[in-house]
């Protein structure tokens, strides 16, 4: 059924094989009401010159150009995906499947019974688990104002081609995260968050996976445009939820420890920006430099998507 992921629960790809993930077709732009801010492009730094994960490719720091793009204030919402929804028809992965990944205790009365991953039993398969129903159909449905998750790569797209934009190369999402502020770690500086009174995102307060004190205000997503944006106006840029970009994952390093890991990590495509159940003690990628690759398959309750226009979006 999966595979090891540290911080994302993997299927093992058998969606590819069997011909569920494919490129999503759009006979054209949908009524889409994008709620966008302007970011301005130029030289953007990409990656850091002190990287904490080295195996994750985190480093080195360089510099590319970007264009001027206009990105949605958050990630894409429930509402935004269910309008979507609504006009295509379109079936998200998860749904075929008929299961998604849920945190073991956000399951609807205990995850006792339930299937997990062996090292990672904090992930628990659930049955009925999508966009729609983030915990399972046993919970409460997602509010509008929730990230859209359980989300695969494929469904992201597909959203974002009938939206009339795309997801963001990692170039891309780093310059926007960066809000302005050049090379820091975080969107707004350098100051880290702790368990204690300085919550600028929402990630794990606690003891990692058992208990979250939700000091931050949230034991689980929050609110797209909730807390406080980033220079440029952008809202979670880390923590809250994983968010899918249009790269694969590798390691921009050369050295032979890259191949072998570039070679461990084919077929994986990159995420960015770490979620609600990061902690510095188990998962300190809540960072801008911080990534992460899982199958293109893969769906859990802390995985969403952010699009990005390379002109001035319309409201439909």
């Amino acid at each position: 059924m999966t595979s090891r992921s540290c911080c994302t629960p993997r299927r093992d790809g058998s969606a590819l094989a069997e011909g569920m993930v494919s490129a999503p077709t759009v006979q054209s732009v949908g009524a889409h009401a994008p709620d966008c801010v302007a970011v301005p492009g130029g030289r953007a730094l990409v990656g850091t010159k002190k990287p904490l994960l080295v195996a994750d490719g985190e480093g080195p720091l360089v510099i590319q150009r970007v264009r001027d793009l206009w990105w949605e204030r958050g990630a894409i919402s429930i509402g935004q995906f269910r309008r979507f929804v609504e006009a295509t028809g379109h079936t998200t992965l998860a749904e075929r499947y008929g299961w998604s990944f849920v945190f073991h205790t956000h399951v609807p009365g205990g995850a006792e019974g339930t299937l997990g991953i062996e090292g990672l039993e904090w992930w628990r398969r659930i049955d009925g688990a999508n966009w729609q129903y983030p915990t399972g159909p046993e919970g409460s449905q997602g509010n509008d104002d929730m990230p859209a998750t359980h989300i695969a790569l494929a469904d992201a797209e597909a959203f974002a081609a009938w939206a009339g934009g795309r997801l963001p190369s990692e170039a891309e999402w780093e310059h926007a995260a960066r809000g302005g502020l050049g090379d820091v770690p975080y969107p707004w500086g350098d100051e880290e968050p702790d368990d204690i009174g300085f919550f600028p995102c929402n990630i794990w307060q606690g003891r990692f996976p058992d208990q979250d004190t939700a000091r931050d205000g949230y034991a689980g997503p929050a609110p797209v445009t909730s807390l406080t944006a980033n220079g440029y106006g952008l809202h979670h840029m880390v923590g809250n939820v994983w968010e899918w970009t249009a790269a694969p994952f590798r390691l921009r390093s050369s050295t032979s420890a890259a191949r072998k890991r570039n070679r461990e990590m084919r077929g994986l495509h990159l995420l960015k920006g770490g979620s609600f159940l990061c902690h510095r003690s188990y998962c300190h990628r809540y960072r801008i430099a911080a990534r992460t690759g899982n199958t293109p398959d893969s769906t859990s309750e802390h995985t969403g998507f952010r699009v990005v226009y390379d002109q001035p979006p319309h409201a439909g």
